[in-house]
């Protein structure tokens, strides 16, 4: 089993930021993938930002140039850093872990997901 714990979330004012982090724990031999999903009220989940084994990175347009995800290797924690937030920001945010176990079977775990709101 892994787990997964997500913090850093919370209210902001638009323009602030936030740093949410994502700690990875358990039967992990590799990973292949870590990355941030987030859904807002009455909408579907959507890819903010994946970040693959090989440092490639992708994000969805609507957070390119403000948000940037990272990872610790040595720690498997995986970082998005959020700035100049925006009310179209509010969401709760689920973090994701693709990788393998000893045996190599494949596991793909989400986060219990945290609350970002960002208003005045």
């Amino acid at each position: 089993q892994v787990q997964l714990v997500e913090s850093g979330g919370g209210l902001v004012q638009p323009g602030g930021s936030l740093r949410l982090s994502c700690a990875a724990s358990g039967s992990i031999f590799s990973v292949n993938a870590m990355g941030w999903s987030r859904q807002a009220p009455g909408k579907q989940r959507e890819l903010v930002a994946h970040l693959t084994s090989g440092s490639s990175t992708n994000y969805a347009d609507s957070v390119k140039g403000r948000f940037t995800i990272s990872r610790d290797n040595v720690q498997n924690t995986v970082y998005l850093q959020m700035n100049s937030l925006k009310p179209e920001d509010t969401a709760v945010y689920y973090c994701n872990l693709v990788g393998r176990y000893g045996d190599a079977r494949r596991f793909n775990y989400w986060g219990q997901g945290i609350q970002v709101t960002v208003s005045s």
